[in-house]
């Protein structure tokens, strides 16, 4: 019987796909290595589980103790998911930078999460990386992890994630691409594969505000080149002892919505439904394609992995939540205002309550129309519409010669100026033919259902 004693044992040997239509321009084969096979859904599982039993190996972890870190969330899974089965507590420290999902994952599996401003110094007494070290110190037969110096990290990816791409590319591999973070994953994966063949390239994929890349250049740490970025699990403000720079030939930046749009675009056009990292780790790659900098060219008997490191379902409150990527202009969406630029702005034709339905239906004949809203000085009073006024008249003929207001029928919804076109088409319904926006001047404007239409066709 094919049996696994324990979750542990499922750590390791994830896929390596083909990569078939974003990177369709590229001349070479690119591949995947997809880590969000791994049981904690994320590459953290292999070194926690390695910063486990090297712990335990040098008595620094004994029975029944806690195990304390400051992660991202997904360390923290793989670290959960060992304490689980061995035996340990967890208290995770994490940043309110992080999605609440990873939070209440690693509750579900039983650690405690602190969580700390992103926005102070690392040895600022409230940064997570301080909050985890004070807790190492007052919390009993416990055990600070620090997966940023701790060589274990990137000792995993030497015995696991390096021999695992070379065994499964058949030793063809040319090109390592990995987003830089601790240093252990692209450190460790590196060593083992420069060790089999030193031409091989590694490409390291950082974030603007992270200062890994200027220490990688210049080797300065210059924190006036930090400032707060939105990706997550990647970038740092200081350089962790898991890198060797030596192994490393480039440093490319991406901006936060360039991986949170390639992300997206994993999703829909390969299926790989991955975190920020993944989609930054790409967008790098098709940067770095374009050879900037004197960087050798692709050609078409390069094999270049990419490593993806952790699954979408950790982000689906942040780059897979079509508002939120709105409100940070990272994807752009047409709205009301659009919709009246491309038509052309006319006059929004309206009637007076006082006005006859007579008048009113020659309106809707003369300009084409099927709804007019209702309005005196002070604004939108309700809207009358063909659809309403075709049942009256039919019923009694003579209402055409009645005053608007005696027929008149709710307001069209009044919305921003800017608001998407898609949360117009929810408002607009059987009920409610057309939206109306105030423009900055103070002028009504209105988009119908037809608008919508044809804006959606552009």
């Amino acid at each position: 019987m094919d049996i696994k004693n324990n979750i542990l044992e499922t750590i390791g040997n994830t896929p390596l796909i083909r990569l078939n239509k974003i990177t369709r321009e590229l001349p070479c084969m690119v591949l995947a290595k997809v880590d969000y096979f791994n049981p904690g859904n994320s590459i953290k599982d292999r070194m926690a589980l390695k910063m486990v039993e090297v712990a335990e190996k040098d008595g620094k972890l004994k029975p029944g103790g806690t195990i304390i870190e400051g992660t991202s969330g997904n360390t923290g899974m793989g670290l959960a998911l060992a304490a689980v089965v061995k035996g340990y507590k967890c208290i995770f420290v994490t940043t309110d930078k992080q999605s609440k999902e990873k939070a209440d994952i690693l509750k579900a599996v039983g650690a405690e999460v602190i969580v700390c401003p992103t926005n102070v110094l690392p040895e600022d007494p409230r940064s997570y990386y301080s909050v985890a070290a004070r807790l190492a110190k007052e919390v009993p037969n416990s055990m600070h992890m620090n997966q940023y110096d701790n060589l274990a990290n990137r000792l995993a990816h030497y015995e696991s994630t390096g021999p695992e791409i070379w065994k499964q590319t058949d030793g063809k591999i040319t090109h390592l691409v990995c987003t830089a973070g601790t240093g252990g994953t692209i450190t460790g994966t590196a060593q083992y594969l420069k060790e089999k063949n030193p031409n091989i390239q590694i490409w390291a994929i950082d974030v603007y505000g992270s200062l890994l890349t200027k220490y990688y250049r210049t080797g300065e740490t210059d924190m006036n080149e930090v400032h707060p970025y939105i990706s997550e699990g990647f970038g740092e403000d200081f350089v962790p002892k898991n890198y060797d720079m030596s192994v490393i030939d480039y440093f490319e930046q991406v901006t936060d919505k360039d991986g949170a749009v390639m992300a997206r675009k994993l999703a829909k056009e390969e299926g790989l439904f991955c975190g920020y990292s993944a989609g930054s780790c790409l967008q790098g790659l098709m940067q770095l394609a374009k050879a900037p900098n004197g960087i050798k060219p692709l050609t078409k008997d390069d094999v270049v992995v990419c490593i993806l490191h952790d699954h979408g379902s950790r982000y689906v409150g942040k780059i897979y939540n079509d508002q939120w990527m709105i409100e940070r202009g990272f994807i752009d969406v047409k709205t009301f205002r659009d919709v009246v630029s491309a038509r052309g702005t006319k006059r929004v034709i309206t009637v007076e309550p006082t006005q006859t339905v007579l008048e009113a239906v020659e309106l809707m004949k003369k300009y084409d129309i099927e709804q007019i809203p209702v309005m005196n000085g002070n604004g939108p009073l309700g809207a009358i519409s063909e659809g309403g006024l075709f049942q009256k008249i039919f019923d009694n003929p003579e209402i055409k010669n009645a005053k608007v207001e005696d027929v008149i029928e709710p307001a069209f919804p009044l919305v921003a100026f800017d608001t998407p076109v898609e949360k117009l088409s929810h408002l607009i319904n059987k009920e409610n033919g057309a939206v109306l926006a105030k423009d900055e001047a103070g002028n009504f404007h209105i988009v119908t259902k037809y608008d919508v239409i044809q804006s959606l066709g552009h």
